[in-house]
């Protein structure tokens, strides 16, 4: 039987991944569960996730939910709307019904009976087919409107495929069609709707994530002048290797350096080249994240390689991280709170540092099951207004994912970016950081890097 990608560094490592006195295990990072016992407390999540499907389906007028996971092309909500654990059927079916005063109907059509799918699910008696089990339901429940993953923005709300959406329409027949609709709302509420159970796990996860990049921006792994842009970056692959934890996206490393002009990318500052050398007086951000129990982290931070003789970061670069410090504080304490518009919040926040005298861009983004989740963005897209503003929900996570750009004396009057990005989740009274958020450059081959500074009050 195969593995998902989202588990296989656990099942080649046998789930012993990062306990005390293991190959691999990061200093001053918390423990992380063996595969077997994440599987368990995922489970029972899953169960409270269930009970709180029956009242989204109706505020979202859907009467059935189908999530059909095809072999080798997983969909992405499979392993959040069934046990996570490995799915090798030709073609296994999800099906969650609004059953009336039955309350919610739970059935799985995979290719075999397994104990663990029993506990969340009926499964049909041996024989029956999917087309026979889809049929009978679609009759029985009569659903006026069939959830499906279609017509949606985010590929985790289309994520049904071709064959799928045909075979759908063979099975429940031509005349369900016309009621087949797009599930992305009840999805998006789904999947944005954080359990309190998670957040201890979640905030292992951010300390997992700062702690591994921590040691990356140490003299451990950066030697100036020898060490390359690509040399860390693999060094974090093999980091999360030894961990038997997984990434969502490749890490990121830039290089600002005095007299270094500073190419762009799509409006942002352009990762460094793997060639590039790092040396002293090298500014360095990296842009990371941790994939772990169905969640995942992202983080950007920043280190100064000192130059010989500096004990210190040069002023003009502490004012600059100060004003990305003052960006935070404008749309963690002041701007967000529930209820309120994520372009409110955007507008409000970008007028209080304009104001200040800030250059500053702000592409804060939901976390949780994705990391780049659904839910409430707070950036200038979601400011223009194309689309009806999201309101934010108290208990979310975000990336809190931003920049400042600020002159800096010290290298001439150049630009310098710091860009900073923070797991948060949503109080009554605002954003509040996972870890506390980094107050100085880590530094490299000087004094030592920096160690934690206070939380956000």
């Amino acid at each position: 039987m195969r593995c998902r990608s989202w588990v296989v560094l656990a099942c080649v490592l046998l789930a012993g991944c990062a306990t005390p006195g293991r190959r691999g295990t990061v200093a001053n990072a918390p423990r992380l569960l063996p595969w077997s016992e994440q599987i368990a407390v995922r489970e029972a999540w899953l169960e409270k996730r269930h009970g709180l499907l029956l009242e989204m389906m109706r505020r979202h007028d859907v009467g059935m939910w189908i999530i059909v996971n095809e072999e080798f092309h997983d969909d992405p909500l499979t392993e959040f709307v069934a046990p996570p654990r490995p799915y090798a059927g030709n073609r296994d079916i999800f099906v969650f019904v609004d059953a009336g005063a039955e309350g919610l109907k739970r059935v799985a059509l995979t290719g075999y009976s397994e104990a663990a799918l029993e506990r969340f699910f009926e499964l049909p008696a041996e024989g029956r087919t999917a087309r026979e089990v889809l049929a009978e339901l679609d009759a029985r429940y009569q659903p006026k409107r069939i959830g499906l993953g279609i017509g949606g923005r985010r590929g985790v709300t289309r994520s049904l495929t071709r064959d799928g959406y045909a075979f759908l329409v063979e099975a429940v027949g031509a005349e369900a069609e016309a009621r087949f609709v797009s599930a992305a709302p009840l999805i998006e509420e789904y999947l944005d709707t954080r359990l309190p159970e998670e957040k201890e796990h979640y905030r292992t996860l951010v300390a997992l994530t700062e702690a591994v990049v921590k040691e990356a921006f140490s003299p451990a792994v950066v030697t100036p002048g020898k060490t390359t842009v690509g040399d860390v970056r693999r060094w974090l692959y093999d980091r999360l290797w030894e961990l038997g934890v997984d990434t969502w996206f490749q890490p990121d490393l830039r290089v600002q350096r005095k007299g270094m002009a500073n190419p762009t990318s799509r409006g942002f500052l352009a990762p460094s080249s793997e060639e590039l050398v790092i040396q002293r007086g090298d500014l360095l951000h990296v842009d990371f994240g941790i994939t772990y129990m169905g969640l995942n982290s992202d983080w950007q931070k920043m280190a100064y390689v000192p130059l010989e003789g500096e004990t210190d970061v040069p002023e003009g670069l502490k004012r600059a991280l100060a004003n990305t410090h003052a960006l935070q504080d404008a749309l963690m304490l002041r701007a967000s709170r529930p209820g309120r518009s994520s372009a409110d919040v955007y507008e409000q926040t970008m007028a209080e540092v304009k104001e200040k005298g800030i250059e500053a861009m702000v592409y804060s983004h939901p976390l949780g099951n994705q990391g780049h989740a659904l839910g409430a963005h707070i950036d200038f897209r979601s400011a223009s207004r194309k689309e009806e503003p999201k309101l934010l929900r108290e208990g979310s996570y975000i990336a809190i994912e931003l920049n400042t750009a600020t002159a800096v004396p010290e290298w001439g009057g150049q630009k310098v970016f710091v860009m900073m990005e923070d797991p948060a989740y949503l109080t009554a009274e605002g954003w509040r950081f996972f870890v506390p958020r980094q107050e100085a450059f880590y530094l490299i081959g000087g004094a030592g890097f920096t160690t934690r500074g206070a939380p956000l009050h």
